[in-house]
């Protein structure tokens, strides 16, 4: 081999190693998605905040700013997920026992398709059959630009079923047997070749790895006998990928791709719901039941807690913008922390309880309360500032996804006909 013939293999030999580390450190680069995608729950990025490049309204009510809205049949609290042209809701008609996955086009809101995933099995052995409020579709589907993931409760267990974008059933696998104590409402998240699940449950569940191509069940974590409610969320803390999960009184760091324990430490309590954030060295851990806490811990398995406090974010996730928390507790108290203190640097009381969760846009925060009122204010650690209120309905658990200057939220109407659900896409017409 010449001196030139080396140097070209050399040279091409270390551009392939640099597309490899650059594909270890990104598992998620050759999903087929694009900006204005929101591909599984809290956003691409599994935080919360949304594309800062974009202008959503701050003012709308039933005629104003309404691009399109559709009905959409049965009851779900899982958010919109958007991909391409398309918007997928899982939703339930609870008298007919069918659960379904939904299809609408995102420019008319046109339903393209709906598929049935379960029919029956509704009723949970035992007398406890979940909090009143509750779905049996709670939780939002999870796409990979190709493949659409989805965990329901159905028949005394937790199944993930994978679907085409065009609705047809690829394969459905048992996560974990499930009992039920006040619902379900994990989503699935995708890391790598992988869609990961979870079902902690009372009776002891599981977090469970599968191949996203062909359902084989790549890795399992068992979990404790303890009801909890946490998505699977990836963050990078001390340049790691790492699936960190919080309940069970437990804080528990995975390995992604192997289901590894990579640490693991007490600092929650049993329930949680809200999805942690970090903001690389420091992780969040809010709860819950039965103790009530904010807690930021040092992220590397040390266990030391940088501060904690009393206060209950138990169901609204919260969201980190340059080491500054904000949160809305679950009575509707907007609360602004030093992420590295604790220090409270502003609290406003917003009107009625919150299930769903803000989202960040820039340097502003939307957030919906239970009745359908959206909070628009700055996120300024210096002050509260209110931008707008709207709204829109009767009452909305799902949370708001705001992606290409639109706003797609899902809220229900109660007329002496009954309740009906809609999803609305809001923006400049």
């Amino acid at each position: 081999m010449t001196f030139h013939m080396l140097t070209r293999f050399s040279f091409c030999l270390l551009i392939l190693l640099s597309l490899a580390t650059i594909q270890a450190a990104n598992p998620n680069s050759d999903l087929k998605l694009q900006p204005n995608d929101w591909p599984w729950w809290r956003g691409p990025q599994w935080t919360g905040i949304a594309p800062a490049d974009q202008a959503p309204p701050q003012k709308w009510d039933l005629e104003t700013n309404v691009v399109w809205k559709t009905a959409v049949p049965g009851r779900g609290h899982g958010s919109p997920t958007i991909v391409g042209d398309q918007v997928f809701l899982a939703s339930a008609d609870e008298e007919a026992e069918i659960q379904y996955v939904l299809c609408y086009n995102r420019k008319t809101g046109e339903e393209e398709w709906r598929r049935e995933i379960h029919r029956g099995g509704f009723t949970a052995s035992g007398e406890r059959q979940g909090n009143s409020k509750s779905t049996k579709a709670s939780a939002s589907v999870a796409c990979d630009g190709e493949r659409l993931f989805v965990t329901l409760f159905n028949s005394d267990a937790i199944h993930l079923t994978a679907l085409t974008r065009t609705g047809e059933i690829l394969w459905q696998k048992k996560v974990s047997d499930y009992v039920i104590h006040q619902g379900y409402g994990a989503s699935p998240t995708i890391y790598g070749p992988l869609v990961i699940a979870v079902a902690d449950n009372r009776g002891g569940g599981a977090i469970v790895g599968f191949n996203r191509e062909t359902g084989e069940r790549v890795w399992e974590h068992a979990r404790p006998a303890e009801a909890n409610y946490t998505s699977p969320i990836i963050v990078n803390v001390n340049n790691k990928d790492q699936l960190l999960f919080t309940g069970c009184n437990l804080i528990t760091s995975l390995n992604p791709l192997t289901g590894e324990v990579i640490w693991e430490v007490e600092g929650s309590t049993v329930e949680c719901v809200t999805s942690t954030v970090t903001n690389g060295e420091y992780i969040l851990s809010s709860g819950g039941y039965p103790d009530q806490h904010t807690t930021v811990l040092k992220a590397d398995g040390s266990g030391d807690i940088v501060w904690t406090n009393r206060t209950k974010s138990y169901v609204p996730s919260l969201v980190l913008k340059d080491n500054n928390l904000y949160a809305v507790t679950d009575n509707g108290i907007a609360i602004c922390y030093d992420f590295l203190t604790g220090g409270v640097l502003w609290r406003n009381r917003l009107s009625g309880d919150f299930t769903s969760s803000p989202v960040l846009v820039d340097d502003v925060i939307y957030v919906t309360n239970e009745s359908g009122e959206t909070f628009i204010y700055e996120a300024n650690p210096m002050e509260f500032k209110s931008l707008g209120e709207n709204k829109l309905g009767d009452e909305c658990f799902a949370t708001p996804v705001i992606t290409g200057s639109q706003i797609f939220t899902r809220v229900a109407f109660r007329t002496d006909e009954g309740r009906q659900e809609y999803l609305y896409c809001l923006g400049d017409k």
